[in-house]
């Protein structure tokens, strides 16, 4: 990357940021182009043709990858920030850069990995690495990179192990990973692939007798069946979950995350008393000090998270008020870095001032969430902000509605490279035949 910067050609440095080696593999020249909104024509031009001259186009390089600016051979100008109710305010605002990769000392890119006694560490690296940058740019964008990353340097250490402790370990590893690909691959709108990739992660959990995995991938079972309407099912997983954590040193945050998915099957059933009562077991929960250190391969569950599923049950109860508490509670607990939890948090806000006649407020928060995500890798977010449409229909005269509809289609029409993209991985194979065994 520093020979590619030294060259003051910003082709040559667009050209070796996609085809570094921490990605694991190239990134397709339509995926970039789409962070800037051009063609994938226009981007090879911009590769092999002259430097770029333009300072605007520099500018806007430099800030979509991230390329911290003393290394360029230009000045960024300071950042400008115009109020949306502005005259001359544009409705979308140019896309939000992906924010890079956590890096080891200044804008390194490091390929993690290892062999032998570092490959449990490796392992972790990478995890924290994909789970940091997934909260930024999305599962889409990750999704290939980590099944990538289970093929090559996971599975084959899953075999010939005498499953002692460094054998356990290695599954517990792939157990956590495969996980992971579960959460990015139903991100990216493939809850078919999700539900085996769980399924074989709990199977290894089991295997890597790490308890704590076991229950936390079984509350992400409930969020699945949670999200294809499977509320029964739901609140199985999440009971699984309990059981499997009963009668071992207390883990706060995964007692209050298996309560709050068995609360929101209840309510999904329309069982306020039953919610209300695990919701305040989840709250409790929270309050209390872990008895041993956590698994290192659970993520965590917080405040944010627990008003989030408090939101979400209480909009199904009808309870509106309390939806909306609860909401601003995800916005206020989820900083901006948190790009997709906190557009999340947005949405569920936006719906539940729709549903309280509210569309004006509504519209205001939502293109807060289209000018945010805009670089976001998630099919369930830009799901979301398309089902805006049916919500607003009934205020589709209220002018505000109107010229956010009209703003809102514009940016959807920029991310219709993201759906093609989200349903393949990046060598073009369809997602269905991706398979981590």
């Amino acid at each position: 990357m520093r020979g590619a910067l030294d060259s003051w050609h910003m082709g040559v440095v667009i050209a070796a940021y996609r085809n570094h080696p921490f990605h694991g593999c190239a990134l397709r020249q339509e995926i970039v182009a789409g962070w800037v909104g051009i063609t994938q024509a226009q981007l090879s031009r911009i590769e092999n043709g002259p430097a770029i001259k333009d300072l605007d186009k520099l500018i806007q390089w430099a800030r979509t990858l991230g390329v911290p600016a003393h290394l360029l051979w230009f000045q960024l100008p300071q950042q400008r920030h115009l109020h949306p109710d502005a005259p001359g305010a544009p409705c979308v605002a140019v896309a939000s850069p992906p924010v890079p990769l956590p890096a080891t000392g200044s804008f390194q890119l490091v390929r993690v990995g290892g062999h032998g006694g570092r490959a449990a560490s490796s392992d972790m690296a990478a995890m924290h690495t994909f789970r940091a940058a997934d909260r930024h740019v999305g599962g889409g964008h990750l999704y290939a990179t980590v099944v990538a990353y289970l093929y090559s340097d996971v599975a084959p250490r899953l075999f010939g192990e005498d499953h002692g402790v460094e054998g356990k370990a290695v599954f517990a590893a792939a157990a956590a990973l495969t996980e992971m690909a579960g959460w990015m691959a139903h991100d990216a709108g493939r809850d078919d692939q999700a539900q085996r990739h769980f399924g074989r992660a709990l199977d290894m959990s089991e295997v890597g007798r790490d308890r704590q995995l076991s229950a936390h991938v079984l509350a992400s079972m409930s969020h699945l069946a949670h999200h294809t309407c499977r509320p029964h099912d739901a609140i199985r997983f999440a009971h699984a979950g309990e059981h499997a954590l009963s009668g071992g040193p207390r883990n706060p945050a995964l007692d209050a995350q298996v309560f709050a998915m068995q609360a929101r099957g209840f309510a999904a059933l329309h069982k306020p008393s039953e919610t209300a009562t695990l919701l305040g077991r989840a709250e409790k929960a929270l309050q209390q000090s872990p008895d041993e250190e956590p698994s290192p391969w659970v993520s965590h569950f917080d405040e944010g998270s627990l008003a989030s599923e408090a939101a979400r049950c209480m909009r199904q109860l009808g309870k509106l008020p309390q939806a909306q508490r609860h909401a601003e509670r995800i916005i206020e607990l989820r900083p901006a870095d948190r790009t997709r939890s906190r557009a999340l948090g947005q949405l569920i806000l936006v719906t539940v001032l729709i549903e309280q006649d509210q569309p004006e407020q509504a519209c205001a928060i939502a293109q807060d969430v289209v000018d945010a995500t805009q670089s976001l890798g998630s099919y369930l977010v830009i799901r979301q902000l398309r089902d805006l449409h049916q919500l607003l229909a009934p205020h589709s005269t209220n002018t505000v509605v109107k010229d956010f509809l009209g703003c809102l289609d514009e940016a959807l029409r920029q991310r219709d490279w993201l759906y093609q993209w989200l349903t393949k991985d990046t060598r073009g194979l369809p997602v269905d035949s991706i398979e981590v065994t």
